[in-house]
């Protein structure tokens, strides 16, 4: 009987192998089509593979509690003539040998002789696709050197070349139009800024939020002397709540989260030509009353372009008030060291029904911004209750 292969599927989009975790069917039994006939387990969820007809299962190749890539074969299926033609399977499974051509005297057969393979089945059993466009000639390379330009420059390039190469005549003529249009130096800061985003977004980042009352908050500022600006009681909010919990804070290294040693937290300073992120050190331990007169020095000498080394780098988070600007919601990107991004939107007064009659309330979005690999949106959501929670008792701040 013809048989036919039992293949490892696309399980998703990002999914790129599965392990067996049962095998419910032996060798010699006979199933129906459809019928899940193995289980597979993903980093997302547990899933059924299904056999493409009804047969006999001829052979299992794989083993309970290895992983297979997709598109592997998992066992083999016996099923009719029929069935077989049309699943596109009734080719040969073997070509017939030609006879091999006498050797001439002092002539041999090449050992890397290529040898023409007839294909099992007609199309692929997975979605694939050619990646050849990423290769750059060393005359390309360096030509970009030369230019200041990054791979990810060339994405508005539509490549002529082989599977959609950029060639170095694409460039040129990239560059040709180009000059057409008016132009102004990047600066330092800028260019600074760019390479940082590039390498924060080669990582899966998502956002959450959600509403914060900001009246208590706002009531607590208005007695305070001097004043803590809205980021710095995010700021404060946040650093406690990793106090009590670091993980959501640390980085994925490697197999291991690893935690942070302080919470060093930091906050966007806009510049003329870019942002700075002053550093508060150690910011679940210091009262939010003492931290404001260090948060107005670093963003005065964060605008003149002075931060001490002390106040740079090595922070886990960043806090931004893009609420300054009169949005109400964006999705901020961690900086490259960085796992989280705290976001507070622009406030603005709602009805809220206390059981009798609306009254006027303060309201605001927060966002928290993260890397997908160390955090889910659970625990995400979970973090910025907590930090909401917070806003609530700014006199424990």
């Amino acid at each position: 009987m013809p048989r036919v292969p039992i293949l490892m599927p696309q399980l998703g989009e990002s999914i790129a192998e599965a392990t067996i975790v049962r095998l419910p069917f032996a060798a010699g039994d006979e199933v129906a089509g459809d019928i899940e006939v193995l289980e597979v387990e993903t980093q997302k969820a547990t899933m059924g593979v299904t056999a493409p007809c009804r047969g006999r299962i001829a052979e299992w190749t794989v083993e309970l509690g290895k992983s297979y890539p997709v598109g592997s074969t998992l066992g083999w299926l016996e099923v009719t003539a029929e069935d077989a033609a049309r699943l596109g399977l009734d080719e040969p499974t073997s070509a017939p040998m030609m006879p091999a051509p006498e050797e001439q005297p002092g002539e041999s057969r090449s050992s890397t002789e290529t040898q023409t393979v007839t294909p099992l089945v007609r199309g692929l059993p997975v979605p694939a696709q050619a990646s050849a466009a990423g290769y750059l000639s060393p005359r390309m390379k360096a030509r970009m050197d030369e230019l200041g330009f990054r791979v990810t420059d060339l994405a508005g390039i539509a490549g002529s070349g082989a599977a959609g190469r950029v060639t170095i005549e694409d460039l040129e003529a990239y560059l040709r139009r180009l000059a057409e249009h008016k132009q102004t130096p990047a600066s330092s800061m800028r260019v600074a800024v760019a390479d940082a985003m590039r390498r924060s977004w080669s990582r899966p980042l998502a956002t959450v939020g959600r509403m914060v009352r900001l009246d208590v908050m706002l009531a607590h500022r208005k007695q305070s002397n001097p004043k803590p600006g809205p980021a710095l009681y995010a700021l404060r909010a946040l650093a406690v709540a990793l106090g009590e919990n670091s993980a959501p804070g640390g980085r994925l290294i490697g197999r291991k989260i690893v935690h942070p040693k302080s919470i060093d937290v930091g906050f966007a300073v806009e510049t003329e030509d870019g942002v700075l992120v002053p550093v508060l050190r150690d910011a679940d331990k210091t009262p939010l009353a003492t931290m404001v007169a260090r948060y107005h020095e670093l963003v005065e000498l964060g605008r003149q372009r002075r931060l001490p080394a002390n106040a740079q780098g090595g922070s886990l988070a960043t806090v931004t008030n893009f609420g300054t600007f009169g949005l109400e919601w964006a999705t901020p990107i961690p900086l490259p060291e960085q796992t989280l991004v705290l976001g507070l939107g622009a406030g603005k007064i709602v009805p809220e029904w206390d059981g009798k009659s609306f009254q006027p309330a303060t309201e605001a979005q927060i966002t928290l911004s993260f890397d997908h690999r160390v955090l889910d949106g659970g625990a995400a959501g979970r973090l910025l209750a907590r930090i909401a929670e917070l806003f609530q008792t700014p006199e424990k701040l």
